[in-house]
């Protein structure tokens, strides 16, 4: 089994780069979200646009950083999986630099990180997007589906587990073999009769996964919906 886990209000409890833009950036990023969700522009032309807008120091934006709490039950759930020898993955539309420094705080800085890259410095940032696909699904700077490759469905395979909450989820949610979903990614999957298993927080995700694991047979791969 592999884990697969979206960062920003999955892992965190909010959306960490709105929180970056409403304290430190220049108001005009709104307007920029607002050509996004008219669908005037991409989701990946939206991120390059506002990240350009955040003013501020670097020391001012970890110092903004450090407060960003993760999800309660995320840090017993990554110990729980290492436990158990399953791999665990973020893969997200945000930037990079945002979730390092967030995940170093509690020491969770090896676990592997696919995101959009911080490039420039203070006064002068740019986002770098070398996950974007031409037709991605999402239009994100990160396509999911292309940053984890197809995955087989043979016997052998090993069960993947996605864990996520969002619009950038929606197409590589597909391909899961077990879903964790809550909010737009839980209405999107109740819109398509896609199962899914709801959750709050991580704690939730390790209950499931450990009824599961019980429940099956003796060298079986995990039960799906």
């Amino acid at each position: 089994m592999r884990i697969i886990c979206d960062f920003d209000g999955t892992i965190t409890r909010r959306d960490t780069t709105d929180l970056v833009l409403e304290r430190l950036a220049d108001p005009a990023w709104r307007a920029v979200e607002d050509d996004w969700v008219a669908g005037r522009i991409t989701a990946a032309a939206c991120m390059r646009a506002q990240i350009a807008l955040i003013g501020g120091s670097r020391s001012d934006l970890d110092a903004l950083l450090d407060t960003v709490e993760l999800d309660p039950g995320f840090v017993a759930f990554v110990a729980w999986c290492g436990e158990q020898g399953f791999p665990v993955s973020i893969v997200s539309d945000g930037v990079d630099h945002f979730i390092d420094r967030i995940l170093a705080r509690h020491d969770l800085a090896y676990l592997p990180v696919i995101a959009n890259r911080l490039a420039g410095d203070a006064g002068a940032w740019a986002l770098e997007q070398p996950w974007s696909r031409d037709g991605c699904a999402a239009g994100s700077g990160v396509c999911k589906c292309a940053a984890l490759g197809a995955w087989s469905d043979g016997p052998a395979a090993p069960l993947t587990v996605y864990v996520g909450d969002g619009r950038s989820d929606f197409c590589v949610s597909s391909r899961a073999d077990l879903l964790f979903a809550k909010d737009a990614l839980a209405d999107y999957a109740t819109a398509r009769a896609q199962d899914f298993i709801p959750f709050d927080s991580f704690d939730d995700v390790t209950r499931a996964l450990v009824l599961r694991l019980s429940a099956a047979p003796a060298g079986a791969r995990v039960a799906t919906l």
